[in-house]
């Protein structure tokens, strides 16, 4: 099948979709323009038309899958709800979120690492390309920090008000994200388990693990 040139027009979400299927399963060190230009069936000198280079889908792709139910979880965490009901819903709702998209959610795993290490350059750009990707990145990190706060501020909400124990925050809040991100390594659609089922479990024993014993 021929390749499409530059002017046809291509569903930006489905290039996003794409790279973030191959870095899932090469990573981002060994996944080219040229392979996620094949799979929607560009040629790669088509695919720099939407993109500047792959430092720069790699952060699209990151920026897709953080940006994934984040207002739903601003509504919830600013709801009139107990602190116990916040967390319960903001962990069902962002376990099945990961598992209903898995491979922007395995980025946020396994690629956030070669982005803080890419300089956003490359032989067609300079230092005005690299300022942007690292002020864009910048940003993502502070979106990123954001995201973890909701789930930090509950969670504190919910030790001041004496409905869980006392925890370091910051390190139960940041194994409880990695939980759910990791549910994109294993979880397989169609298994044993639905993501709302999942979804379930990740509830049940996080609010168990921080009930304050009676």
């Amino acid at each position: 099948m021929a390749r499409k040139p530059a002017d046809q027009t291509v569903d930006r979400e489905d290039i996003l979709s794409a790279a973030a299927e191959i870095f899932r399963h090469k990573g981002y060190e060994a996944t080219t323009m040229k392979d996620i230009a094949a799979k929607v069936n560009l040629t790669a000198a088509s695919l720099y038309h939407h993109f500047r280079n792959k430092d720069f889908l790699l952060l699209n792709v990151l920026e897709g899958g953080l940006d994934i139910g984040i207002a739903e979880l601003e509504n919830i965490a600013a709801s009139d709800l107990s602190n116990t009901e916040k967390l319960g819903q903001m962990i069902r709702y962002h376990v099945v979120s990961v598992a209903e998209n898995v491979e922007f959610a395995a980025a946020m795993i396994f690629e956030v690492r070669p982005l803080l290490n890419a300089s956003g350059g490359n032989r067609y750009g300079g230092a005005k390309l690299m300022e942007e990707f690292r002020a864009r990145r910048s940003r993502f990190i502070a979106r990123r920090d954001y995201f973890e706060g909701l789930f930090r501020n509950v969670l504190l909400g919910g030790i001041c008000a004496g409905e869980f124990r006392q925890v370091d925050a910051p390190t139960v809040t940041r194994a409880m994200l990695g939980g759910h991100n990791w549910v994109s390594v294993w979880y397989s659609d169609g298994g044993r388990l639905s993501a709302e089922d999942v979804a379930d479990v990740m509830v049940d024993t996080w609010l168990a693990a921080l009930r304050v014993s009676d």
